[in-house]
């Protein structure tokens, strides 16, 4: 199996990923697990943006869809000949489905973040159209002339009293007509403490920064939000996300050499 490096960053091919479910169905080596959880956290990223903007969190409802990928490589057959993406999709977008089913909301949001969710929301999809991209919280921010906190916080809680219709669409690359939520059923609940048995993923653990580390350890292996992380560790929350990416790209280069 060969990867390509850009950037510093593996590359996966579609044949890497086979290659990899192939040994892994017949091995069941946590060590594959783990790359294979790493190789398609993207696609939970991609998925978990399709409920931006509904009173959670994105790194959350990563977190939440996250679980599903990790019940779909489990239970992938490749022998099949059904793609790992179609296959998991259903199984990621059932956990989100679920903890927004499960999470009861009762926040009393300011009337002052409540209009500037509003702004931002307007701004994010403007810009988008303009930059061919989505905007990052600071291009936003400065576009409805606010701080970066103020923004991601209203962003954060502003929809705190909405709840996700069932009846929403999730359009697909390859799918004509987008289907339901109430289409997606979700596997049996996992945990993410399982994470704790792969020694190897412990051991790529190791090679962080304390402050990386310690990032990755209270948000996946405590269940702690982003809010709660930057209180821990008395940084903002825009920073524990950046360096939770760091630490996500550093763990996928560690698992793959």
């Amino acid at each position: 199996m060969v990867t390509r490096r850009k950037g510093g960053v593996s590359e996966w091919t579609q044949e890497d990923a086979e290659s990899l479910f192939k040994k892994y169905a017949e091995h069941r080596n946590p060590k594959l697990r783990d790359r294979l959880v790493l190789m398609h956290h993207n696609l939970v990223r991609y998925l978990a943006g399709k409920f931006m903007n509904r009173g959670e969190p994105i790194e959350d409802l990563v977190q939440v869809g996250t679980i599903g990928l990790i019940n779909a490589v489990d239970r992938y057959d490749p022998t099949r000949g059904t793609k790992f993406s179609t296959y998991a999709t259903p199984t990621i977008v059932g956990e989100i489905r679920r903890h927004f089913r499960d999470k009861a909301w009762s926040l009393k949001v300011p009337r002052r973040l409540q209009e500037l969710n509003l702004a931002a929301n307007k701004t994010a999809e403007s810009l988008s159209q303009k930059l061919g991209r989505a905007p990052t919280i600071q291009e936003i921010a400065t576009a409805v002339g606010a701080s970066e906190e103020e923004t991601l916080e209203a962003i954060e809680l502003g929809n705190a009293y909405d709840t996700v219709s069932l009846d929403g669409k999730l359009a697909h690359e390859d799918e004509s007509a987008p289907l339901s939520l109430a289409e997606f059923v979700g596997d049996t609940d996992g945990s993410l403490d399982n994470l704790e048995k792969y020694g190897d993923l412990n051991q790529a653990m190791d090679c962080l920064d304390h402050r990386e580390k310690s990032i990755i350890y209270l948000r996946f292996f405590r269940d702690m939000s982003q809010t709660e992380v930057a209180k821990r560790l008395n940084i903002s929350q825009m920073h524990v996300s950046r360096l939770q990416q760091k630490a996500l790209r550093r763990l996928k280069e560690l698992l793959s050499d």
